[in-house]
């Protein structure tokens, strides 16, 4: 097996992907006509956004939606960027949450979490190795 994509329900895919581009620089893949989804140009693994109504369509059972999460939940997204700092300053700036500074790790590896609008946990970290 082989990691396709990850998909995370968001309120709205389009303001999602709008904030991805601003605060990460991520562009836009593909955006459904019906708004319900959207993916980001990521390289060989994609981030995905789809609407809240079409995860209660996919998971009629519900599911914990991170935006209505006053904690952010058990998992992350990793960006892998040289430049944590300049990247963590302009997450926040374009209005990502600060949940942590950049911080020098004992393995040599600097990283900073932040959380965005729609409440996804965002690790931005230098490359491991």
């Amino acid at each position: 097996m082989k990691l396709g994509y990850t998909i995370i329900y968001v309120p709205q895919v389009s303001k999602t992907l709008e904030f991805f581009d601003k605060a990460f620089g991520l562009r836009t893949k593909f955006l459904h006509e019906s708004g319900d989804y959207g993916e980001l140009d990521t390289g060989e693994t994609t981030l995905a956004f789809a609407s809240h109504e079409l995860g209660q369509a996919n998971l009629p059972k519900g599911y914990v939606a991170a935006s209505d999460s006053l904690l952010p939940l058990g998992f992350e997204v990793a960006l892998t960027t040289d430049d944590v700092h300049a990247a963590y300053e302009t997450a926040v700036s374009a209005g990502a949450a600060s949940l942590k500074k950049p911080e020098l790790k004992p393995w040599g590896q600097t990283l900073a979490y932040v959380r965005c609008p729609d409440g996804t946990l965002v690790e931005l970290c230098t490359p491991m190795g």
